[in-house]
């Protein structure tokens, strides 16, 4: 086993040409840099089409295409369900399903700690969001498929409209709500990993 990791340790090193390829690789969480050590030949790739990602999601955040919420809405939705698809047709179905699992084990990391992601504390529903829509996102496309990233794009956002992806349901005011409409205080929201938060439809 030892001697498994030295040799993962030295396929990375070839894959990282500068100290800030390393300093990257050590600021990762734990999940993540098992990722990086079992996958070395796909990282930077992943590192760029995540980057990528996220500059493509906030755009739409600032367009009427979803609903412009990037924390529990169809934004959200998009950049999880695009982030699996992008990925899937780079480096394959099998090692970008390990990536977005591996990036859930993170935000369970990071609830433990009462630290932020996408502006609130992480919690076991957007957990449960995340791994459907990146299912479901994996589902949009195949490894080395010649789709146009615009095509891709619009792909994810009519799967999202036609209700394929999940969000988390809110009022217009952006409170949580439960299943059955009533409003969840922040308060009760607060240090607890699960909660009666409700997924609904993305076309809801």
């Amino acid at each position: 086993m030892k001697k498994l990791r030295m040799l993962l340790f030295l396929m990375l090193s070839i894959t990282m040409h500068s100290q800030s390829d390393f300093k990257n690789f050590f600021e990762l969480s734990s999940p993540k840099r098992s990722w990086v050590l079992f996958h070395p030949f796909k990282a930077k790739k992943a590192f760029r089409i995540s980057q990528e990602v996220n500059r493509i999601s906030d755009s739409i955040k600032n367009t009427n295409l979803l609903d412009g919420d990037g924390s529990g809405g169809q934004v959200d939705a998009f950049r999880h369900a695009f982030w699996m698809a992008r990925l899937r047709q780079e480096i394959g179905k099998s090692a970008a399903r390990s990536l977005g699992k591996a990036h859930e084990k993170e935000n369970y990391l990071t609830f433990k700690k009462n630290q932020l992601e996408d502006g609130l504390v992480p919690d076991k529903i957007s957990t449960d969001m995340d791994l459907y829509n990146n299912e479901e996102g994996l589902k949009l496309i195949k490894k080395s498929s010649e789709i146009l990233k615009k095509g891709l794009i619009y792909r994810v956002i009519n799967a999202i409209k036609s209700g394929k992806m999940k969000i988390i349901k809110k009022d217009k005011k952006g409170n949580f709500l439960t299943c059955d409409g009533k409003i969840i205080s922040i308060e009760s929201l607060k240090r607890k990993w699960e909660n009666n938060k409700c997924l609904i439809d993305s076309n809801n």
